[in-house]
């Protein structure tokens, strides 16, 4: 196929680039570079993609319908892997309007280029910050997620709900997956498991927020792209949500302890209160994704951390810092 990935750049994004390369399929990745976090860094992701003769960068932006109109006939598109979003929990209390802008116009945006271009299928990343504090663990797909504590799982969760409509009103066949805190290289800067990794290894202080007891279903990156690709070869459905998560919750606490491990050095800790948006504890039930998409998580916590550390202590060397 012909496949368009938006946020082609990203962690995910790139990860997932190569997969469907490997696998045969022309990619074209779709990425405005966003300045959230290093575009550089972005770029770099990319080394090995670019390399492909069936792969080609397109930088702009999925939420200029007429851009990705005439993108998406072009390229005969035939299937779209959305994986761009403005991601970050905190970053959403800050500047609520961007979000939604960005995650639900832009989208709409997007879907209305579609339409008018005759594509009719789409792989929607959306997030487990949909569940918010008030679903009960394990979370199942069919929870209500009225309540994300913040405005970034609000807007992921109103656009999975115009996926819906626009299934419903013109037949778009929408998968979405709800992926649980993804880690791996090339993980973003704002999030947990990498950032950690990099201070514990030059010796700097981490700041955790709560007590430790706060928990999450880390899930290794390759894992989440074997159930995109499964959602993009292989679903039986027109429309349907999937978990896609590691099946072992793991305190932050434990996490540290991990890390510590995996690292071979002691973390300096300085702890805080726990910040408004962070939910409790996050815990997928994947027995949906299981017998519709055949996907089950392989790579355990102490080898993901392993692999992670290793790319942490390539980029620090790329810096010229010794670890």
């Amino acid at each position: 196929m012909n496949i368009l990935i938006t946020g082609g750049a990203g962690f995910i994004g790139s990860h997932a680039s190569e997969h469907f390369l490997a696998q045969g399929h022309r990619v074209i990745a779709l990425d405005n570079f966003d300045p959230y976090y290093s575009p550089d860094q972005k770029r770099r992701n990319l080394n090995v993609a670019l390399q492909n003769s069936n792969f080609r960068l397109v930088e702009g932006d999925y939420g200029d319908r007429i851009f990705v109109s005439k993108l998406l006939q072009s390229e005969k598109i035939e299937l779209v892997l959305h994986l761009a979003a403005q991601a970050g929990v905190r970053q959403s209390l800050v500047d609520p309007l961007k979000y939604e802008k960005v995650n639900v116009g832009s989208l709409i945006s997007m879907l209305e280029a579609m339409r008018e271009s005759g594509i009719t299928r789409i792989v929607a990343a959306s997030s487990s910050s949909v569940y918010g504090n008030t679903t009960p663990a394990p979370f199942k797909e069919d929870a209500p997620c009225l309540k994300p504590l913040s405005p970034y799982g609000a807007t992921k969760r109103a656009s999975e709900i115009f996926l819906g409509t626009y299934n419903g009103l013109h037949g778009l066949k929408a998968i979405i997956v709800r992926p649980f805190t993804v880690y791996g290289p090339r993980q973003r800067p704002d999030m947990a498991i990498a950032p950690f990794t990099r201070k514990i290894l030059l010796g700097e202080t981490i700041t955790l927020y709560g007590d430790g007891s706060s928990a999450r279903d880390y899930t290794y990156v390759s894992d989440i792209v074997d159930g995109l690709s499964a959602a993009v070869n292989s679903s039986p459905a027109d429309y349907g949500i999937y978990n896609l998560g590691g099946e072992a919750p793991i305190t932050l606490n434990d996490l540290i302890k991990a890390l510590e491990k995996a690292t071979g050095k002691t973390a300096n800790l300085q702890r805080t209160s726990l910040q408004p948006g962070d939910v409790e504890r996050t815990c997928a039930d994947i027995s949906r994704a299981r017998k519709d998409l055949n996907f089950s998580p392989k790579v355990r916590l102490a080898e993901g951390l392993e692999k992670t550390v290793a790319w942490v202590r390539e980029e620090l060397r790329r810096e010229g810092k010794a670890v």
